[in-house]
């Protein structure tokens, strides 16, 4: 797909797991292409360089969360977002792709030219304005707002004299050793913080309007060591990967399948975990079926550790409001509190908040269906990369990054300049990119691009189907390929 010099084949925005994949995954199938990544921040690592708090790691196993093509080497099932930044930033030293990363680049806009078949990116930085140019662009900048997380509001937190943090910008001065802690929120972001903060606070309170589904992941692995002596290291990573890609498939679909079932042996795990009396169905009995949210794991039952060991104190209960030294609840009760942390959740945000013009008509994310999970109807040369719901986000990522890989080489072949799906007079009804009843997914559901009822328009959250369908690809499927007028005629 080259052409001129100052235009690049593909600009990449955003330098997380899905920035640096894509990069290996494109240059691989393509070693003569010309790409750049543009970053907003000074670091690599996209979210595992955003979360800053105490205990953050990953919330699905690391095996399938790291790259396919690079083994994970550090023991753990579940690692922690240092570890998880670390080998982001030392593969992409390694495969020769930092050199292509400008940091500090914050994409503004992107604009289309149907007459030259070009995009135009309009960026900032040192506060100065970019301009780059490309044949395609790919969005790895994830989903959700790295400047606005959602700040519930609660009734009197003015009054409060203590201090009130949100995860998502955790000060790195906050001093928490010996004070009382409010945690408000139960989902990943709150099972992971609470272990953290438990080894210094003074009175720990993880509060909860309702329950979520939490179960216990073993960190030590038997079969893993194994392999890792007796096999070459990407043949044991692969092995390890495809065997928690396959249970982890196991459990969600069997749970899906079989709601009672899985409802009763996640419970039953929680039970092993606390004392005999504890009140399970008041903190751990969810109102909704297994997976119509995300599971929250926690690495060797550490939370369930410390509530069993008083460290931490579970709440169930609504907010009426706040005061000048904590938490007053519907129930009546009091929580005393320093520090509340606000781990209420995150707001949806498509492609980095960059606007989209195709020959200067704006592009609204939640007006356009999604093709093939990645590609955005009528859309040219553009590409986004978005993970599941129900598994690790890699899983689905570096698909995607070898679907455009194999995309960018059938036109380099035909020496087409554009390409984009195309639903055509095909009527079809939309409905939400996610399949869950989470709180961030239920107040914007225009924030993100449709997902269509049938065939390739419809996204799954099913990672086999994905990959069968993936080897069985036919490129061709609903897709418009040509050449721009301006290329032709050269």
């Amino acid at each position: 797909m080259t052409g001129f010099d100052d235009i690049y084949d593909v600009i990449i925005i955003g330098a997380g797991l899905s920035g640096i994949d894509a990069a290996y995954r494109l240059r691989e199938e393509n070693p003569a292409l010309r790409y750049l990544i543009l970053e907003r921040r000074e670091r690599i690592g996209g979210t595992w360089d955003l979360f800053r708090y105490p205990g953050i790691r990953s919330d699905s196993d690391i095996f399938t969360l790291s790259f396919p093509f690079e083994p994970w080497r550090r023991p753990e099932a579940m690692a922690q977002g240092g570890d998880i930044r670390d080998y982001v930033e030392a593969t992409a030293h390694k495969h020769g792709i930092y050199e292509h990363i400008r940091f500090g680049h914050r994409v503004q806009s992107a604009d289309w030219d149907s007459t030259t078949d070009t995009w135009t990116l309009a960026a900032e930085a040192d506060d100065a304005p970019q301009t780059y140019r490309t044949r395609f662009v790919y969005f790895a900048t994830g989903y959700y707002d790295y400047d606005h997380p959602y700040q519930a509001r609660f009734a009197g937190i003015d009054d409060f004299t203590g201090t009130v943090v949100h995860p998502q910008h955790w000060p790195e001065d906050l001093d928490y050793t010996g004070k009382r802690v409010v945690v408000i929120g139960s989902g990943a972001t709150a099972v992971s913080l609470i272990p953290a903060l438990a080894e210094q606070a003074g009175e720990l309170t993880m509060l909860q309007r309702s329950p979520s589904y939490i179960a216990s992941m073993s960190q030590r692995q038997r079969i893993s060591p194994i392999l890792r002596k007796v096999l070459p290291a990407k043949l044991a990573h692969q092995l390890i990967r495809s065997r928690y890609a396959a249970q982890t498939a196991a459990i969600v679909h069997g749970t899906h399948r079989f709601p009672t079932v899985g409802r009763k042996l996640i419970r039953a795990g929680v039970a092993k975990e606390l004392p005999e009396d504890y009140p399970i169905d008041v903190h751990f009995n969810p109102a909704y079926n297994p997976w119509e949210q995300r599971m929250c794991m926690v690495p060797d039952g550490d939370l369930f550790v410390d509530i069993r060991e008083n460290r931490v104190e579970m709440v169930t209960d609504h907010i009426d409001r706040f005061d000048a030294t904590g938490v007053l609840l519907k129930s009546g009760r009091h929580l005393d509190a320093d520090i509340v942390i606000t781990a209420t959740g995150l707001n949806l945000l498509a492609f980095g908040d960059v606007k989209i013009r195709v020959d200067d008509a704006e592009v609204k994310p939640g007006d356009r269906f999604l093709f093939k999970s990645h590609l955005l109807e009528d859309v040219p040369n553009f590409a986004w990369s978005v993970g599941y719901t129900n598994a690790s986000w890699t899983l689905r990522a570096d698909m995607t990054a070898r679907a455009v890989a194999k995309l960018l080489s059938y036109m380099t072949t035909h020496a087409y300049t554009h390409a984009y799906p195309h639903l055509g007079e095909t009527s079809m009804a939309g409905g939400p990119l996610w399949d869950l009843k989470a709180g961030y997914v239920e107040r914007a559901p225009d924030a993100l691009p449709k997902s269509g009822s049938g065939g390739s328009w419809k996204v799954r959250h099913n990672y086999y189907r994905d990959a069968i369908d993936h080897y069985r690809d036919d490129i061709t499927e609903s897709m418009v390929f040509g050449r721009a007028a301006a290329v032709t005629s050269k």
